[in-house]
């Protein structure tokens, strides 16, 4: 009697057995989900020669107050839209193309300027030739002069620091523009600490940046 009461039970555990590995599981890597990843969508190629980084610098002098602005070309950059929405992206700026603006119209000054952001009192372009910033985050914003939120993080001289952008996103016709807002970054947080002697002004921590990308759809 034992005997046969424990075949019966052995059975039920092994019928129940069967019925949860039957169930479906969750998704493993490479199966299809909801969930949108950086491959899931249509690829986007920035239009490095239509897409740049625009900064703005500032130093105080005396009771003055007076800036710099200039741009940032980018080496690189993709974007993931599925649907007809942003999806991912990361842009890759090339540092050597650091310029002011300003003073394009001295020549020398010019010259002597940007060889001074580029060297190690600044951005250490040779040692780092290149910034970034990869989107981790997107969310649709209902009002105000921006329609969507960037999370993100941005890498400038190998330090990298969580950055959120205001912008306007549009996609039409294989097309892809993100505009941000211009957005105070603290440079001292990405190691640019250098500071000019009193006499010569302050150079204040804030730089201004706004991001311009136009991508184009991989056909």
């Amino acid at each position: 009697m034992k005997r046969k009461l424990f075949s019966v039970v052995f059975s039920a555990f092994l019928a129940a057995l069967t019925t949860v590995s039957c169930k479906k599981e969750k998704p493993v890597a490479g199966e299809s989900t909801d969930v949108v990843t950086a491959n899931d969508g249509d690829q986007f190629t920035v239009d490095t020669l239509n897409s740049k980084v625009e900064w703005k610098g500032y130093k105080i002098f005396k009771s003055e107050n007076t800036s710099h602005f200039g741009t940032i070309k980018f080496e690189s950059g993709d974007v993931t839209v599925k649907d007809g929405k942003l999806q991912s992206g990361k842009f890759v700026a090339d540092m050597s193309s650091l310029t002011s603006e300003d003073l394009k119209n001295d020549a020398a000054q010019l010259e002597k300027f940007n060889g001074h952001l580029k060297s190690s009192d600044f951005f250490e372009v040779e040692k780092f030739p290149t910034a970034s910033y990869e989107i981790t985050k997107i969310t649709p914003l209902a009002e105000g002069d921006y329609n969507t939120v960037l999370d993100g993080n941005l890498t400038v001289k190998g330090i990298t620091k969580p950055m959120s952008f205001k912008a306007n996103v549009s996609v039409k016709d294989g097309v892809a523009n993100i505009a941000t807002e211009p957005t105070d970054i603290k440079r001292e947080d990405f190691g640019v600490k250098f500071q000019s002697p009193v006499e010569n002004g302050v150079i204040k921590d804030e730089v201004t940046l706004q991001i311009n990308v136009k991508a184009l759809e991989k056909k």
